[in-house]
């Protein structure tokens, strides 16, 4: 980290935070605005596109004050990417789009990074088993890679602060491991996504409860986005523990992704449908406020950050042992607080009979 590079990123930093003010007036003129209703959480109307703000300040660090430490054709190629996006978020916070038309938008976006910007997974190693060239599904793998990433951010986004305060855990985890991880070719991709998060921490003052604005689907779409094109960089030859790393680190919004598509499978519901048992929501159910919600997913999300810090570090086999134990203990804290429904808890159930057996046995 060169001295010039760490004064470019406070004054990113600068630049976010004295932007999101006007960012916030302009939300109102042009009607980009959350009305309250059942599903909100706000009160009163709130401003949104707050991503906005963010964008302009990321961009603006990335293409005059760090320059010189980005490839042309990566920082040109993935503007184009970004460009698209923003718009698909912006139409979506005025207008509100269908579903579909956002993921439609989403995948011209990963299309244009995929062809201008060589942003792609090529190779993938498995255990034990030998490298496989990716070939013809180079294309549709990055692509469902890119949309799963996006979207998973896009959804958590329902409280004050919550999206923006876990990209900055994420992010920093990700910048980390790609400065001591990644080859020194492409330490580049660390500089890119510190500036994401200096652009996010001048943000998060103005969207932290009580918020001033939201980061809208402007600002959540474009995180999700460079998050899963940041991940890229760094699979482009990807092994069993370089996929890991990437999923471990988004363990909030991929979980609830994950759990959100269960519930409604089992529900019988659209994979689309919104509904209010996302992990926020649970949480509040169980008597937290909204602060304390969002500190606890921050929580939640540091110790992601943290276990997927020990990969790198780890054998092979340690790896898949950590996996598990995370993915238990996952399991565990998903039906103690009914993510896929109060009355869905197999683990819990089949535990409980355990225990009822052996004290059963052990009276007699």
């Amino acid at each position: 980290m060169r001295f010039e590079i760490i004064v470019s990123l406070v004054a990113t930093m600068i630049i976010s935070a004295v932007l999101t003010p006007f960012v916030r007036k302009f939300a109102f003129k042009i009607g980009a605005v959350d009305v309250p209703n059942k599903r909100r959480v706000n009160k009163v109307p709130m401003p949104t596109i707050g991503g906005l703000a963010i964008f302009i300040a990321f961009t603006f660090s990335t293409m005059v004050l760090l320059r010189n430490q980005i490839p042309s054709k990566i920082l040109w190629g993935v503007f184009g990417g970004e460009v698209i996006i923003i718009a698909t978020g912006l139409i979506d916070d005025i207008y509100e789009l269908k579903p579909k038309q956002k993921i439609l938008g989403i995948l011209l976006a990963a299309l244009w990074v995929y062809f201008f910007a060589g942003v792609r997974m090529r190779a993938i190693t498995l255990p034990f088993i030998t490298i496989h060239h990716l070939g013809w599904l180079s294309l549709p793998i990055t692509l469902i890679w890119i949309l799963a990433i996006t979207n998973a951010v896009n959804l958590i986004d329902g409280l004050d602060g919550l999206a923006t305060g876990v990209a900055i855990i994420a992010l920093s985890t990700m910048g980390i491991t790609g400065m001591f991880f990644l080859n020194v070719g492409n330490i580049f991709v660390s500089v890119m996504i510190f500036a994401l998060v200096a652009s996010c921490i001048g943000f998060l003052p103005y969207n932290f409860f009580p918020a001033r604005i939201y980061l809208g689907d402007t600002g959540s779409l474009f995180i999700g986005f460079m998050i899963s094109i940041f991940s890229l960089f760094g699979l482009k030859n990807a092994t069993f523990i370089a996929i890991l790393i990437p999923v471990m680190i988004l363990g909030v919004p991929i979980t609830d992704t994950i759990f959100a598509i269960f519930r409604r499978l089992l529900n019988r519901e659209p994979i689309t449908h919104a509904d209010k048992m996302h992990l926020h929501h649970r949480l509040m159910s169980l008597g937290l406020t909204h602060r304390q919600t969002v500190l606890v997913i921050y929580g939640i999300a540091l110790i992601f950050s943290f276990i997927s810090l020990l990969y790198p570090i780890s054998t092979l086999w340690g790896s898949l042992l950590l996996t598990i134990a995370v993915l238990i203990g996952l399991e565990l804290f998903v039906e103690t607080i009914g993510l896929v429904g109060k009355d869905r808890q197999p683990l819990l159930n089949w535990i409980n009979k355990i225990v009822k057996s052996t004290t059963s046995k052990n009276s007699h």
